[in-house]
């Protein structure tokens, strides 16, 4: 019976280091549960090469949202992968943040993050590494829901104190400032 339950634990621990978290499979189950599942359920996907894993039916995406190459056997975790769930108009602002342009938005847009990121600076757009941050300004997130707002300036009369627990500014005064609204567990990753 030791012997039965060595080998069902040797091949448990050898299939949890050979999973390949680039597998299509991985990746639709993983980046469409970034949103509630009414609408990740039925969104298209975009594989960390930027194919499309599945057609969706509803207008939103979801695709990995980590800016960091895609790695060879895929993200470690959902979280690692930081995937993002969003419509058109959020597409656009994925776009435009990708290539160092200004968002050209017809309407406010959200977007799902309901496994979090893997950290930035709250402040300056482009800031992945946590030695390079503004001192007090490195955030790693839990589950949230962004509002993209069509013009950022709306958003001025919000702190951007992520501290609080309510919702707070990222990349104030740039042309990328959004609402970063925390849901629960939001601060798992953060002290």
């Amino acid at each position: 019976m030791k012997k039965v339950l060595i080998v069902i634990g040797l091949i448990f621990s050898i299939s949890l280091f050979s999973s390949d978290n680039s597998s299509a499979d991985w990746q639709i189950k993983t980046y469409s549960s970034a949103a509630p599942s009414f609408i990740g359920d039925f969104a298209t996907v975009i594989g960390g090469k930027g194919e499309t894993l599945r057609e969706g039916s509803n207008g939103w995406t979801c695709q990995h949202g980590n800016p960091r190459p895609f790695p060879k056997t895929g993200w470690k975790s959902a979280h690692e992968a930081m995937p993002v769930c969003h419509d058109d108009e959020g597409m656009k602002w994925m776009m435009a943040l990708g290539k160092g342009t200004k968002p050209n938005l017809s309407r406010d847009s959200f977007m799902w993050m309901l496994h979090g990121d893997v950290g930035e600076d709250n402040l300056v757009p482009g800031v992945l590494d946590k030695k390079d941050t503004t001192p007090g300004q490195w955030i790693e997130s839990g589950p949230h829901l962004m509002l993209m707002p069509k013009d950022p300036k709306t958003l001025e009369n919000f702190t951007s104190d992520f501290s609080k627990g309510e919702p707070y500014v990222m990349f104030p005064g740039t042309d990328y400032a959004h609402l970063m609204i925390p849901v629960e567990g939001y601060y798992q990753y953060q002290k």
